[in-house]
């Protein structure tokens, strides 16, 4: 019965979290970004998250998004630096057409940091970023 289920591949949909300047509070942020790098709309976004380790584990974060244009990317959340610490985990469920697709994006304990920044797709800033 599973074998018979088809569970598309999601290709070209990232998720980053970025070190950015907030003008409002003059502080350096970490905000985490949905990034749909397709030539299609997604629709129906849904993100959960939340942070893990062997004995820590925070509260359940969700965040809805009616369409995330092709070539395009949303802020999910500000994300503290104590969060580093601990695996970040983002689950995101979305429609391409009629069809749903779901990935597990996870932020493994101590990998977001200043020396780990890359250029991220669609965005003129740098980020840690998972594909």
């Amino acid at each position: 019965m599973k074998k018979d289920i088809d569970i598309p591949k999601v290709e070209g949909v990232y998720l980053a979290v970025v070190n950015e300047y907030n003008d409002i509070y003059k502080t350096q942020d970490w905000n985490a970004y949905i990034i749909n790098d397709k030539e299609v709309d997604l629709e129906m976004v849904l993100i959960v998250t939340s942070g893990y380790s062997e004995d820590k584990m925070t509260s359940i974060f969700r965040k809805k998004l009616d369409k995330l244009p092709k070539k395009s990317y949303a802020k999910i959340e500000l994300m503290q630096e104590d969060l580093f610490a601990i695996n970040n985990q983002f689950k995101v469920t979305f429609f391409e057409g009629n069809t749903m697709f779901d990935k597990t994006y996870t932020f493994r304990k101590n990998t977001i940091n200043l020396k780990a920044l890359q250029a991220v797709p669609l965005m003129e800033a740098k980020g840690v970023l998972v594909k």
